[in-house]
């Protein structure tokens, strides 16, 4: 997948990206609403998700790299996933580095993957799941036309939101 927009481009992941990500994924604030919540990650720990998440690459899935396109800079991550084992539901997730929050580029990675799902990957519906405290991609969400369909709470205690978007007819 490649995908340029006009700040942005989400682009597959290279060898020299990793200590771009090691810094990201290693900032608390960064990773406070990934599932691990873990911020003490080491290179080779992401080289080896990086590894098994993007197998898939042929197929469209896997991790890609967000990087600005003024600055050069890998501001975060952007991903879609066969979370459901069923190719017509497809999930999309996102970590966008902190100092680069505000800017409204989660929209832009998350409008953006949606349009890959469904005109490229030829899914129906994409699938997006949060932490309830994770006002920004809550707003991401809802910004991009996708509906909150399912409350819940993890078994560590968490709340969190399902939401969806299903492929319109023409």
């Amino acid at each position: 997948m490649y995908i340029e927009l006009p700040e942005i481009r989400i682009r597959k992941v290279l060898p020299d990206d990793l200590d771009a990500m090691h810094v990201i994924y290693t900032q608390p604030d960064n990773m406070k609403f990934i599932s691990s919540g873990r911020s003490d990650w080491t290179r080779e720990e992401i080289l080896k998700k990086y590894e098994e998440s993007n197998r898939n690459y042929d197929r469209g899935f896997g991790l890609y790299v967000v990087e600005h396109l003024l600055s050069g800079q890998v501001i975060g991550e952007a991903g879609i996933f066969n979370s459901f084992r069923d190719l017509k539901i497809l999930e999309l997730g996102y970590i966008i580095d902190r100092q680069w929050w505000g800017r409204g580029y989660g929209t832009q990675i998350c409008q953006a993957l949606i349009d890959y799902c469904f005109n490229t990957l030829g899914a129906n519906k994409v699938v997006a799941r949060m932490y309830a405290g994770n006002t920004g991609s809550v707003k991401v969400s809802e910004k991009t036309g996708m509906k909150r369909v399912e409350e819940g709470t993890t078994p560590d205690g968490r709340s969190f939101y399902r939401y969806e978007i299903e492929k319109q007819e023409e």
